[in-house]
């Protein structure tokens, strides 16, 4: 009897993609609608203290104690690096961002992250980038520059600030993930997230301090904020950040990632409905030019991903064209 659990696991993953798609997507939103009371930096530092709390519990219950309890330098530097890069600093810039830009475009500056990554490996791994590699790093770049649109003007623009620093959250992100390569762990990927969240939010409080920020406000906001912290800190950082390393299982990082070219689809869509956030012609069309950027860099690594799904279907029309033998 042909086994029916491929099916099955298949329409799970492809519902995890969309599902993680919202999630992110809806963070943006989130974000945006949070910042009407609650100052960036601390907003992101509750962000990461509600998520720490909720994911280090889940793992404390669920493994055992040596699964989740840091124990090796290798465990301290991912986690340190995790904090600072793709906790702290990527967390603190996006939500300055997203004060001054609209979801919208604040995901697809943010969709740049895949983008920027093989340039720090290239610098910092020694990585090989070819000539066409580098012709999508540039392709992708002009897709920036067709959402921003500068000018004179755009130097002194809120906006365009907005989006610069949102830019910068997304390198700091790609420098931290090709900084973590570099460094050998021994817990296991939600386990070391649980702890680099939770060395962030430190940071971010820190952060939050040095810059004014009253820690007071978090005590004098509507339901509206809180609805808004909760949706950012526990389904799109907590349960995202679950679906995301589990998809990277089963279904590889390449397919995985791709996820990060429809956040801004469900972005733009949450910000135009619950928000009223125009959609402009040029973010269109910059996130368009923004994909086959990222199409050019990655080609080699999605060939190969194409060839080994076409692999597999031949090999499951061979199995399934067999016929069992049939008695007289």
């Amino acid at each position: 009897m042909p086994s029916t659990s491929t099916v099955p696991a298949r329409y799970r993953d492809a519902a995890l993609f969309v599902l993680l798609a919202v999630l992110f997507g809806g963070s943006f939103v989130a974000i945006k609608t949070g910042l009407r009371e609650l100052p960036p930096v601390l907003f992101a530092s509750l962000r990461f203290d509600l998520a720490a709390v909720a994911l280090l519990g889940y793992v404390i219950v669920t493994q055992s104690r040596s699964a989740w309890l840091p124990r090796t330098r290798g465990d301290l530097l991912w986690i340190g690096t995790a904090a600072s890069f793709l906790v702290a600093l990527n967390s603190g810039l996006l939500f300055v961002g997203q004060g001054t830009t609209t979801p919208a475009a604040a995901s697809v500056m943010y969709g740049l992250n895949p983008v920027l990554a093989p340039v720090f490996a290239w610098w910092l791994l020694g990585d090989r980038l070819s000539r066409v590699g580098a012709l999508g790093i540039g392709v992708a770049l002009s897709g920036v520059i067709l959402i921003v649109q500068p000018s004179p003007s755009t130097f002194t623009d809120a906006s365009a600030l907005g989006q610069a620093l949102v830019l910068g959250a997304a390198a700091s992100g790609a420098f931290g993930s090709v900084l973590l390569q570099r460094v050998e762990p021994r817990l296991g990927s939600l386990s070391l997230t649980a702890w680099g969240m939770a060395g962030g939010a430190v940071l971010l409080h820190a952060g939050s301090l040095a810059l004014g920020e009253s820690p007071a406000r978090a005590l004098d906001i509507g339901l509206v904020t809180v609805a808004s912290l909760l949706a950012v800190a526990i389904p799109s950082t907590a349960v995202a950040y679950a679906i995301y390393f589990g998809l990277i299982d089963r279904v590889g990082p390449v397919r995985a990632n791709l996820v990060a070219y429809a956040v801004p689809v469900v972005a733009a869509l949450l910000g135009w409905l619950l928000l009223g956030s125009a959609v402009s012609a040029g973010t269109i069309g910059g996130f368009l030019v923004v994909i086959v950027g990222f199409l050019l860099i990655e080609r080699q690594t999605l060939r190969a991903e194409l060839q080994r799904i076409r692999r597999r279907r031949r090999r499951t029309d061979a199995s399934s064209s067999v016929s069992p033998p049939c008695d007289d």
